[in-house]
């Protein structure tokens, strides 16, 4: 069992669980998994994923299910979206004026293209018309059921929040 405030190091790879794609690779740490999965790319540094746990650094599922692995274990679990990444709605996807973006960024916008928004928000194209452009600010897995295969490599467990090994002068 995994403690909260204990640092976890996993792999992760994520699945879409519905729908045509299921079964895709949308997410993976492990530079195996992507390249058997073709979603390499050599400007991604693939390694492990490390984070204290209980912190809030990693889906509120893979968290939960953490908390009931040991080192060593591998453990497939499937998330709804309220462990995941939220339910869609439709109240972030909004339209702008065609011009106020393309003075914004530009250029002429293309469906999928990235925007920011003044509050820092990003989202994507998913409409361009004459007059707008409708811009989505959910995350692109929203409202989706997804998989994910976790190995839980190392746990370093802490004492009183300060990690094992290590003394109030920093010297191990």
């Amino acid at each position: 069992m995994v403690d909260p405030g204990s640092i976890a190091i996993v792999h992760l790879t994520g699945r879409l669980v519905d729908g045509a794609d299921a079964g895709a690779v949308f997410e993976t740490t492990d530079v195996d998994v992507a390249l058997e999965e073709g979603i390499y790319h050599d400007h991604r540094d693939f390694k492990p994923l490390e984070f204290r746990v209980g912190e809030g650094h990693v889906l509120s599922g893979i968290d939960s299910a953490l908390r009931r692995m040991v080192e060593g274990e591998t453990q497939t679990i499937v998330l709804g979206p309220d462990e995941a990444y939220g339910t869609r709605d439709e109240r972030d996807v909004v339209s702008a004026l065609r011009e106020e973006i393309e003075a914004r960024s530009g250029k002429t916008p293309e469906i999928d293209d990235l925007v920011r928004s003044d509050t820092g928000d990003v989202g994507w194209v998913s409409d361009v018309s004459a007059e707008t452009v409708t811009v989505d600010f959910n995350n692109e897995l929203a409202g989706e059921r997804v998989e994910f295969e976790i190995r839980l490599l190392e746990v370093h467990a802490t004492e009183a929040g300060h990690d094992v090994g290590v003394s109030r002068d920093g010297v191990a």
